[in-house]
Formats: C-alpha cells, structure tokens, sequence
C-alpha cells in the first residue's frame, strides 16, 4: 500500500506540531518553509523539506512536485496573505483529484462580520482555520504552538472525514477598533 501524501506549506514552525502528527499517522509529508526544520523522525519517517520562497512560486511548485514524487492526497496552508493566491494556484496541479484543503489565516485575514476570504481551490473542498487571541485575566496573547496545531488537526480530521466545507475560529477573533 503506498503512503499518503501530505504538503504542508509553512509546517515549520507553528504548524510543526501538524506535520509530526501526520507523520505519526504514516503520510509521506513535504514541507516546503523558509527555513528548514529540526528534522522530525516518527516511525522511522521523516518529512521532506523544500526550500521555499513564496514570491516565486513556480519555482515552489516545481522543487515540491520533485520530493512529493506523485499527487498530494492532502493540502495544508499557511501562506501570508499577499502571495495566498499565487502559491496556492501554483500548487493546485500537485494534488490528487478532490484532495482536501487547510487553509490557515491569521486573525487579520478575517474578521468577524466579513468572515474569511474565498477559498483559493473550488475544485477542492476547503476547511478554514483562522487564528485568533486567548484573553486571559484582562490580558491578551497568542496562541500557543499547541493551541494553532490542534485547531488545525481538527480542521485537517474533519476535511479526511469527507466534512462539508467550514470556517474553525481557533482562539476570539483580533479586537476591532473603530
């Protein structure tokens, strides 16, 4: 039986914690990040990483299709806003027909009356995690590493559940200041 495929955009650092997770459940999974990881082990796996630039993201693209060595059964995405686009449109030929999508916004890509931007891939069914803040004792903070990767393994279960499409606010969304 072969392997599922995982690519994992920006899975380094924040979303490392869903990367390992993967690779404990035995997906193959490439990691195309600017910079590279502390190569995890589980199961005797290891996740592949490819240098990426997200201004050049043919060349992206090009670099992931050689280590994910077929079509990526399972996107996750954590791209900065002004290049969303262009990376995930530039990838979108990696993945098997149908491939469930995770893409992951920072609070400021959202907001709570407007909601998240359009999925970037309609042929493909797109949960969407957006980060926010944890209020704590009049306090404000991030989210923790544990926190985002959690909300997001939800988001990536439900989308291997074959779930309908939906919006995961993980931690309230930014304060908004008129």
């Amino acid at each position: 039986m072969t392997a599922r495929r995982a690519l994992v955009l920006g899975g380094t650092g924040m979303l490392s914690g869903v990367s390992d997770a993967l690779l404990d459940d035995g997906w193959d999974v490439v990691l195309p990040s600017r910079r590279r990881p502390v190569a995890p082990i589980t199961n005797g796996r290891a996740a592949r990483w490819v240098k990426a630039d997200w201004t050049e993201p043919a060349t992206l693209a090009s670099a992931a299709a050689e280590a994910l060595d077929g079509p990526a059964d399972l996107l996750v995405a954590w791209v900065h806003r002004g290049v969303r686009v262009s990376v995930l449109r530039a990838v979108a030929p990696l993945l098997a027909d149908g491939a469930p999508v995770v893409e992951v916004h920072g609070s400021a890509s959202a907001h709570p009356l407007g909601g998240c931007p359009d999925a970037v891939l309609p042929g493909h069914p797109t949960q969407q995690v957006v980060l926010g803040y944890v209020r704590h004792a009049g306090r404000t903070r991030w989210l923790t590493h544990h926190e985002v990767s959690a909300g997001v393994l939800d988001a990536v279960h439900r989308a291997l559940d074959g779930k309908p499409p939906h919006v995961h606010q993980v931690g309230e969304f930014r304060p908004v200041h008129s």
